[in-house]
């Protein structure tokens, strides 16, 4: 019998209403609009007609209410005022008129068409035309908006069969493999410390915290309930988990507070819209402000070490020495780092060894290899023989090595308590009265629980409180907070990415498998430039039918049911840049972004090169993911047409700019948002991590890293947050902090 997993991971029918309260003109209108995007057709492949995609519509129930409920749940305010501002304005016949010209009128009364009468062929000229329009951009957003979604929810919803209609015709399928020999301890690993709030109540709630060994008070007058521990740390991921082995394990009474939920490989499905949903920030519908980057971050017990692609590269040495050399940090300047990164890649049980490659990866090795480039395999957290492309919705072998199987088991095993589905609100912050250097005193930290059930709100407090929540909500925290340091929430690095693909058809490939098959990344290539200095480097994604759709750009309905009908033989591989540029993110879910002039031409280069190791490899056809659907057919083409394509080529502005062809960028990497120096005016932390505003506040995740790492940074987080709370603990141990 099929695995079913973890309720929330399963998908299936909703269980509640819809609450957009979109009214019924805008519902006509949008379900117009994701006809246009998806629109019923009949498709030939090889001779045959593809039942399925000559049947879907994008206008069928219930996708239309799904994407206004996603816009409402997930949109930023800006995102849901420029679609609802749109859906009305073309729910009324003089506001089609306006949006789309002479395309609204008819041969009869009354001539003029809500856009939900025009026909369909004229829809998707009107739709064409502001995709390429460079001035009324905010327009144009909101038709991209809407057209991510469309695409995103269409084929990641799944039935009580927890399948996709449209998947067979795609190629595609779901991972069911596990590893099913395994005992009660390794089924819920974590179950000794841990505290589901999304299964207690405001009477269950106390007695379960008092059982895992927490002294535990119920205040009526605040309506709290008051925990107290020698450490509190929000966040369980690459930072937090790192943070709670060592401090647990040096004797202190260790709280984990984490929003997400606490899900095991025996709960993971595989399927990739209830996965990304329930782990991954904003349910993996996150841009920034302007929709030019796409970014993933993990929310789920493990954080990011539980859904990303298993990429364990130690800090560069030119990294190390530019933040210990030039930025003069004491940490990178001792051998305590190095050799925390071996402590760290044994605990992990990094190994090199990879038995067998997914497609990707044997397109990126074979194409470098034609081309005479290098090209390196990656180590991972996982045996050599891991061969799962589905990691990035949780490893449901158990073979991938996050903070959720490694360092929280540690934790938990020297009495660590990890509390879950429970957001932090604020530090609890006093007045300082015998700080020296700073006036201000972190006594813990107030969380509510995402269960409503539980309506007191739960006030932790600790010796030390460690924010280890990531570089997108560390430092909204630590602003809603009350600190002022002016560095909190800047010189954000997001890696920014910029991909190529490429179609391999299965009958004249030797290249075996398909794209959602295999390690995530086992090989990697770096570009370079003349003086040896690393430009990007390559490396191929993990992309599910829903991603793969939704960043697929979109010419008309026919191609796009073409683009997909192709989706399992499409290899996309990806430049990815240590980016000088840098953003900011003050409060939670809003981030901006800019790109320095280095960053737009090394992502050019690698774009270029990834493109050229495409066609090494032999693709049929290759391309690039700008709104005019850049690509080129290989076949018989020579050397002077290839080069003449790759001088189109060029890293696009995004859809807000004034341009008539854009791209969209994705990032997996966030860091340096609460950077850590020697300084409080170039620095929000010490160079221990600890507040300059306030004695025994500390952050302990990827926003201290001084910049970017410029390859996958899970073993650098994770080997600063071992330095950072070794060297918390020895505070702790000599009496600096008192309760």
């Amino acid at each position: 019998m099929e695995k079913r997993g973890h309720p929330l991971l399963r998908g299936g029918r909703r269980e509640t209403k819809y609450s957009h309260k979109f009214s019924s003109s805008q519902m006509e209108t949008l379900s117009a609009i994701t006809e246009t995007f998806l629109p019923l057709n009949s498709l030939q492949n090889n001779g045959q007609k593809i039942q399925c995609f000559h049947q879907v519509s994008g206008s069928q129930y219930p996708i239309p209410d799904e994407v206004a409920e996603v816009v409402m749940k997930r949109g930023f305010f800006e995102a849901r005022i420029l679609v609802l501002g749109l859906l009305k304005i073309l729910s009324t016949r003089i506001g089609t008129l306006l949006i789309c010209g002479l395309f609204c009128f008819g041969k009869s009364w009354p001539y003029i068409n809500k856009f939900s009468d025009i026909p369909l062929e004229k829809r998707e000229i009107v739709v064409q035309k502001w995709f390429k329009n460079r001035y009324l951009t905010p327009i144009r957003l909101a038709f991209v908006f809407i057209k991510f979604l469309c695409l995103y929810v269409f084929f990641t919803q799944v039935g009580e069969d927890s399948k996709n209609p449209a998947w067979d015709d795609m190629g595609y399928q779901v991972d069911n493999e596990e590893n099913s020999s395994e005992t009660p301890d390794e089924r819920r690993p974590l179950e000794k410390g841990i505290v589901e709030t999304m299964y207690e109540t405001e009477s269950s709630i106390v007695k379960s915290l008092v059982r895992k060994g927490l002294k535990v008070t119920e205040d009526t007058e605040d309506n709290v309930y008051k925990v107290q521990c020698d450490v509190v740390i929000v966040g369980s991921g690459c930072g937090g988990g790192v943070a709670a082995s060592v401090l647990a394990s040096s004797g202190q009474k260790v709280v984990v507070v984490e929003k997400g939920n606490y899900f095991t490989k025996s709960d993971y499905s595989s399927l990739e819209g209830p996965s990304q949903s329930q782990m991954y920030e904003s349910g993996g519908i996150l841009a920034t402000l302007d929709g030019k980057v796409m970014v993933m971050a993990g929310s789920t017990v493990g954080g990011g070490s539980a859904v990303n692609w298993s990429v364990c590269i130690k800090t560069p040495d030119s990294v190390i020495q530019e933040w210990g050399d030039d930025k003069r940090i004491p940490m990178f300047q001792s051998p305590e780092y190095v050799s925390a990164m071996d402590k760290v890649c044994e605990r992990l049980n990094v190994t090199k060894e990879c038995t067998r490659e997914g497609l990707q990866n044997q397109v990126l090795r074979k194409g470098c290899e034609k081309l005479g480039l290098e090209v390196e395999g990656v180590a991972r957290n996982s045996s050599g023989n891991h061969y799962c492309g589905s990691c990035c919705y949780g490893c449901r072998r158990g073979d991938k090595k996050g903070t959720d199987t490694t360092w929280l088991v540690d934790a938990v095993d020297c009495g660590a308590v990890i509390i879950t589905g429970c957001k932090a609100e604020r530090f609890i912050l006093e007045k300082n009265k015998y700080g020296k250097t700073r006036n201000k005193k972190c006594l813990g930290v107030i969380a509510s629980s995402l269960n409503k059930d539980i309506t007191k709100r739960i006030c932790i407090e600790a010796k030390v409180t460690i924010s280890a929540c990531g570089s997108l909500l560390t430092p909204p925290l630590m602003i809603s907070s009350g600190l002022k340091n002016p560095n909190i929430g800047r010189n954000l690095r997001l890696h920014p990415v910029i991909m190529a693909w490429g179609y391999f058809p299965e009958s004249n490939s030797d290249l075996k498998g398909k794209i959602h098959e295999g390690g995530i990344i086992t090989s990697m290539h770096e570009v370079r430039s003349y003086d040896s200095d690393a430009r990007a480097i390559i490396e191929a994604p993990a992309l599910g039918p829903g991603s793969f759709a939704a960043l697929c750009p979109w010419v008309s309905g026919e191609d796009m049911k073409n683009r997909l009908l192709k989706y399992s033989r499409t290899a996309h591989l990806f430049a990815m840049v240590k980016d000088v540029g840098s953003g900011k993110v003050r409060s939670e879910g809003r981030i901006s972004y800019t790109f320095d002039a280095a960053d737009k031409e090394n992502l050019k280069h690698g774009l270029r090169r990834a493109l050229r190791i495409l066609i090494a490899a032999g693709a049929d056809e290759v391309g690039t993911q700008q709104s005019d659907g850049q690509r080129i057919k290989c076949k018989g083409k020579g050397e002077k047409e290839i080069e003449v394509f790759l001088d189109t080529v060029t890293a696009a502005e995004g859809p807000k700019s004034l341009v008539k062809d854009f791209t969209t960028y994705c990032s997996a990497h966030q860091m340096g948002s609460c950077r850590m120096g020697m300084s409080e005016k170039d620095s929000a932390v010490d160079e221990n991590g600890e507040s300059w505003e306030a004695d025994g506040l500390f952050v302990c995740d990827a926003s201290v890293l001084p910049g970017a790492v410029g390859v996958n940074p899970m073993i650098t987080i994770q080997s600063t947050a071992y330095c950072l709370s070794n060297k918390i603990a020895e505070m702790i141990k000599v009496g600096k902090f008192s309760r």
